[in-house]
């Protein structure tokens, strides 16, 4: 008798284990936890273990440090501007669209991603609430993309949620990217864009591990996974060139210190294996 197809074959192994492991934070719902994904995660635990005590930090801790720092900061934009209307691409497994509709019933939230994954999530989340608006489906790197940005109102603020994304992409596609996010997004009251960034881990003592294992997930994702910077100020610099007007790099060792600064911002690679990159752009729309 033939098995039957998994409806979350096209699923990246990525995508699985991320979210298995905001599962097991308690902030995501069984639906967008898989079979798969808990395989993952039983796996590579001792090894994550290793990581956070020898290294300092794992996949694992860098998830939940830089869901939090987006989380926090969408949190803040939505408090500032209450009409804020959400835009979060490549959005997998992610429960950050469920838990904002649920924490603000009347947001404009919606979610992106390839055809497959759009479907599967799509599903998962109707079977929670049957009115989840569809996740919209288009190739980042085609004309479609624009078509995203149709869906909102350009007379209100609009943010732009990567997570887990842009590493995947070399320098060239990701300017392609941003350009065309800061391009389709120019006309609204305000762009803002939330993203994670994974930098080269030249602060770390083990480097060389890091280095090495980030090769063998380039293999496994057959992506072009890269580190692009290796300070702050290339990332500023960067965002910049891609057209946004105020960029604030965040780094955990100073998001997340007791009691917390004001400083988020510093001139220094502070060692943390994730950073958290707000970009913005404010325009005067009557």
């Amino acid at each position: 008798m033939t098995q039957p197809l998994s409806e979350h074959r096209h699923i990246s192994f990525t995508a699985h284990y991320t979210g298995y492991i905001w599962y097991t934070m308690g902030i995501s719902h069984p639906v967008f936890a898989t079979s798969k994904g808990k395989m993952l995660a039983k796996l590579v635990h001792p090894l994550e273990s290793w990581a956070e005590k020898f290294v300092g930090g794992s996949m694992r801790t860098t998830l939940k440090q830089r869901h939090r720092m987006i989380d926090q900061h969408l949190t803040q934009l939505i408090e500032q501007h209450p009409d804020l209307q959400v835009l979060e691409i490549a959005s997998g497994l992610s429960p950050r669209g469920w838990n904002f509709r649920q924490k603000y019933p009347n947001i404009d939230y919606r979610e992106l991603d390839l055809p497959d994954m759009a479907k599967v999530k799509t599903q998962a989340l109707k079977q929670i609430d049957v009115n989840s608006p569809e996740v919209l489906s288009v190739d980042l790197f085609t004309a479609d993309f624009a078509q995203a940005f149709q869906v909102f109102d350009p007379s209100r603020p609009l943010v732009v949620i990567s997570e887990g994304l842009i590493n995947y992409f070399n320098k060239d596609m990701l300017l392609q990217l941003l350009q065309a996010i800061t391009h389709y997004g120019q006309d609204f009251k305000e762009l803002h864009y939330l993203t994670d960034i994974y930098p080269e881990p030249v602060k770390n003592k083990l480097a060389n591990f890091i280095w090495a294992s980030s090769k063998l997930l380039k293999w496994m994702s057959r992506s072009a996974f890269s580190f692009h910077f290796t300070h702050p100020q290339q990332a500023q610099d960067f965002f910049q060139q891609a057209g946004f007007e105020n960029i604030t790099i965040v780094q955990p060792q100073q998001y997340f210190q007791d009691p917390p600064t004001n400083e988020l911002a510093s001139d220094e690679h502070l060692g943390d294996l994730v950073w958290m990159i707000h970009a913005s752009i404010k325009n005067s729309v009557e």
